[in-house]
């Protein structure tokens, strides 16, 4: 048998349970579900949420699934009944709009709720896991 050494055997980094990988983790989703393609000729970037968005009802309760993903995060790190309450409410109001056959991508262009709700996330971890924090800057 092959000798593996211990520093080989770590888990991959940001699965612990620890605030730090859980930013990670829930930065990482909110990067998938609104910032992964940049449409031709425009600044704007979409993500799986309104792509999800154009197949009629199953896409939408996909994207909220996802979505929703991140609020079980918060809830996981001990965030507030009515922090939690204001991210499902975020996550709502983009399903229902999601519903909205074609039309409804429109609305999750503009209203883009997994990026409302990390902010939620973040204003709360850099409050009481001051250690999480890091420095953001925008790129051209």
């Amino acid at each position: 048998m092959m000798d593996v050494r211990q520093e080989d055997r770590r888990p991959f980094p940001g699965l612990g349970t620890d605030p730090q990988s859980v930013r990670t983790r829930i930065e990482t989703m909110e990067r998938l579900l609104e910032h992964i393609v940049t449409i031709p000729g425009t600044n704007q970037k979409i993500g799986l949420d309104v792509i999800l968005d154009l197949v009629p009802i199953a896409g939408s309760t996909a994207a909220a699934a996802l979505g929703a993903y991140m609020a079980w995060e918060a809830r996981n790190l001990g965030m507030s009944k009515w922090q939690v309450a204001r991210m499902a409410g975020n996550i709502g109001v983009d399903w229902l709009f999601g519903l909205i056959p074609w039309v409804g991508a429109i609305p999750d262009l503009l209203f883009k709720s997994n990026t409302r709700n990390l902010r939620i996330i973040k204003r709360h971890l850099d409050k009481h896991h001051a250690n999480t924090a890091t420095i953001e800057a925008k790129l051209r």
